[in-house]
């Protein structure tokens, strides 16, 4: 008996980092939380996601003993896509059809993104072919700073640039679509069960589609895991009929406290001058992007039955997991918004790294040609 207790603390500890910054990590969430106290009281969007990521983004630009260690990501990020997953109904699926539109302008959007952003890291920022390059691609944090490091990039860069892509279109991207939606202020925040009111049952079901969604996301080695497993599996449970449960609104907030906390704590360890240029030159790309969003947003609402405020979360270049958050808050078309993002993520990680190979074998063959 002894033995098997011994063995399950040993992994229960081996689940933890060996150095896990409690303090450091206590100082992050007690931030965060009243910043997302503070933007509750100020009626703002999302209030725990882009309270806390405001003012754990401030502790590490001041240098305070912040710090957010990946471990603590994926648990919220499991609930996210489960919460994500809930929206996929049948009457949904039945809509697949009139997707085709928005998902041709998807494409295009991406590849005008992508040209623009990797001109302006080349020319304006002044970064090398490699880092420029898997910077400006509008995929994923994660793949593109793996990639991008592979090919010879620097990923502290690269990383750096994409974090700072998802704070600010975070930050703005809500009051812009309030502003064109009307949608007011107050009424942006994500409405949900308390755990009073979800039976035992509800409960452990969304349990199970967690627990199962990692598993199928692992053994099917999907991009963000974590996320997208547990959307699958909770979007067949929905859309079957199995549950109609939704996560109470107590973990949602905490999954939202998590991520802010998360994004903001990125930029921890990097000298100032580093994070000011970044945020200076994200600021340009950011730009960018908000633009091309809004015109190709625009262009496909004349040719499909979606509306703008749809369109333009789902063409927006913020991160899966953010951008679904703001849909739901907004009570738009969640499952619209999410497929698109995933979309979007996959064909980057993709045609990426081919691209990347394409144009340089080209550029490499020009620079070599003999001049005639």
């Amino acid at each position: 008996m002894k033995v098997l207790l011994s063995d399950f603390v040993n992994g229960i500890r081996a689940l933890a980092p060996a150095r896990f910054p409690y303090r450091r990590f206590a100082l992050a969430l007690l931030l965060g939380g009243f910043g997302g106290w503070l933007f509750v009281q100020l009626r703002l969007p999302l209030p725990w996601m882009l309270g806390s990521m405001v003012f754990c983004t401030v502790a590490a630009l001041l240098r305070m003993p912040v710090a957010a260690p990946p471990v603590i990501r994926p648990p919220m990020t499991v609930v996210i896509g489960v919460m994500l997953g809930a929206s996929f109904k049948p009457e949904v699926v039945a809509q697949l059809p009139n997707w085709l539109p928005t998902l041709i302008g998807l494409v295009l959007f991406m590849c005008a993104c992508g040209f623009a952003c990797v001109g302006y890291f080349r020319r304006i920022a002044g970064f090398d072919p490699v880092t420029a390059f898997f910077a400006g691609m509008p995929g994923g944090l994660v793949e593109m700073v793996t990639v991008g490091e592979e090919k010879g990039g620097d990923a502290r860069i690269i990383a750096l640039i994409h974090s700072a892509r998802i704070l600010l279109v975070v930050m703005t991207l809500p009051f812009i679509v309030q502003w064109i939606g009307g949608v007011p202020l107050g009424g942006t925040r994500i409405a949900g069960p308390s755990f009073s009111q979800t039976p035992l049952f509800a409960e452990l079901w969304l349990l199970g589609c967690g627990l199962l969604g990692v598993l199928v996301g692992h053994w099917l080695r999907l991009p963000a895991k974590y996320l997208l497993g547990p959307m699958l599996v909770s979007a067949i449970v929905h859309v079957v009929g199995l549950s109609d449960s939704v996560p109470p609104f107590e973990i949602v907030n905490a999954a939202q406290l998590i991520l802010g906390v998360t994004i903001g704590c990125r930029f921890v360890g990097t000298p100032a001058r580093i994070i000011f240029r970044v945020l200076t030159l994200s600021v340009g790309s950011t730009i960018i992007l908000l633009a091309l969003t809004l015109a190709f947003a625009w262009i496909v609402a004349q040719l499909s039955v979606h509306g703008h405020v749809p369109l333009i979360l789902a063409y927006s270049p913020g991160g899966l997991a953010e951008m679904s958050l703001i849909a739901l808050a907004l009570h738009t078309e969640v499952a619209f918004v999410a497929a698109h993002h995933i979309i979007r993520v996959f064909l980057v990680m993709v045609a990426a790294g081919p691209l990347f190979g394409l144009i340089l074998g080209r550029s490499k063959a020009s620079e070599t040609a003999p001049a005639e």
